[in-house]
């Protein structure tokens, strides 16, 4: 029986859902962050349960030949992202697998074979948002990612993932905060001032700082080292100070204090200029994004004079791209801040046919319901944990033709197809996209209509 310290060898079979390889060991399941089909591998056993166990790589024997280098292999090394010691043809290849063992496993749809993955134009340096604690290493401020299951931040030499204005200003605030000696925030004495860093770009180079701190006010020598940094940087359009004083892991405080330049960033989609403030949701991949909203848009049957419900609408993104076409959209919203960024932005782009909802989507959709408002069909994009099966009694009732679902969790939406299916729905069409690279993170997006 293995025990956890335990040094062994194994060769990993397949990688499953989540993005681990899986090889087994006289018979036991054991699990392997970072691990490739065909590495053939020395690792060491980390934890038993009953039916398996998990162990991290200590040295690969021989490198399978989809591993882009047979010498890295660790979280660290490759930045904090769990999928990039692959190819970027076999990143596509695992994902699509790992959507149709879903389908097959949870959704229970044995014989389903999906088209290839939509792969992503750009694979590195695509993240308009990005979000960095600080922390303390050799005295020096440093910002970085969290190491696997704990609080101990590491540092890279570069974000492969965010834009490389994010990088270079990250970069540059280290610096300046080394400089002045700024102390870091310490989650168990809680003291300490610098917490996190946000920054988001747009397609036009264009970035907003959001600089998150352990305390109630703000001090002139803080705002000043951030327009210092502003002068070096003149892409900084705009910049945040968020008061965070509480002890908890939620990144963004309670008050956003806005001390420099715009208000919100822009970002244009399909011809609509979007605001984007430090609170709102908005995919993180644009070029991705574009392609999967069309996806989305084009699975409708025909969406020419009809009442949509954008369910979990965040900004309105998805809601405004189709009020162009459509009679009306309702945008169902439970963040306030993003609700307004999207009418402020309905509004400058003389958008008329769409009426953002500021509450969630369990309650405000019965409220449309009651008061007889028209619904033809309804976009779901919710967060990770899918739909309340409320939600799918409410589409049944309603007898809705089709709704399409936008999922950034194939596993949720899996089983959301099942339940649909309980009340007389059918997945007729389901494409992948990948919106993150160089992580095991999938997007999926599905047309599910009522069998007659």
């Amino acid at each position: 029986m293995l025990k956890v310290a335990d040094i062994i060898q194994i060769k990993i079979d397949k990688i499953v859902f989540g993005g681990e390889g899986l090889g087994y060991y006289n018979g036991f399941a054991v699990f392997v962050p970072m691990s490739i089909p065909e590495d053939e591998l020395e690792i060491e056993i980390i934890s038993v349960k009953k039916t398996y166990a998990r162990g991290l790589i200590k040295n690969i024997i021989k490198a399978s030949p989809e591993r882009i280098d047979s010498h890295k292999f660790t979280f660290e090394d490759f930045y904090g992202c769990d999928f990039a010691m692959l190819k970027y043809e076999s990143q596509l290849k695992y994902k699509k697998l790992m959507v149709e063992e879903v389908m097959r496993k949870i959704a229970g749809l044995p014989d389903i074979k999906i088209s290839d993955v939509l792969a992503s134009e750009d694979v590195y340096n695509y993240r308009n948002k990005i979000i960095e604690p600080f922390s303390v290493y050799g005295n020096k401020i440093i910002t970085g990612f969290f190491k696997r299951k704990s609080h101990e931040v590491f540092e890279v030499d570069e974000n492969i993932l965010n834009s490389k204005l994010g990088n270079r200003i990250i970069n540059e605030l280290k610096e300046i905060l080394n400089k002045n000696k700024i102390s870091v925030y310490n989650e168990i004495t809680h003291k300490g001032l610098l917490r996190n860093v946000m920054i988001r770009t747009n397609s036009n180079n264009e970035a907003m700082l959001v600089l998150i701190i352990n305390s109630n006010k703000i001090t002139e020598n803080i705002k000043n080292l951030l327009f210092r940094l502003r002068e070096k940087i003149e892409e900084i359009k705009s910049i945040y100070i968020s008061l965070n004083s509480k002890k908890t892991n939620t990144v963004i405080g309670d008050k956003n204090i806005f001390i420099y330049g715009e208000e919100s960033i822009k970002e244009n989609l399909n011809g609509i200029e979007f605001h984007i403030s430090p609170t709102s949701f908005f995919q993180i991949n644009v070029k991705q994004a574009k392609r999967l909203y069309d996806i989305a848009i084009n699975f409708f049957d025909n969406i020419d004079d009809k009442y949509i419900v954008d369910a979990y609408s965040g900004t309105g993104t998805i809601g405004m791209i189709m009020a162009k076409r459509a009679k009306k959209v309702y945008a169902i919203e439970i963040v306030k801040s993003a609700s307004e960024d999207g009418e402020k932005t309905a509004k400058e782009n003389g958008i008329e046919n769409i009426e953002f909802i500021n509450g969630s989507v369990e309650k405000e959709l019965v409220n449309l319901i009651n008061a007889n408002k028209r619904i033809d069909t309804i976009i779901f994009d919710p967060p990770r944990k899918g739909l309340e099966p409320s939600i799918i009694d409410k589409v049944a009732e309603l007898n809705l033709k089709e709704v399409v679902y936008i999922s950034c969790n194939p596993s949720t939406f899996a089983r959301d197809v099942k339940l649909f299916s309980e009340k007389g729905y059918v997945l007729k069409k389901l494409q992948a996209v990948d919106m993150f690279p160089q992580t095991s993170h999938i997007e999926c997006v599905g047309l599910i209509e009522k069998i007659n």
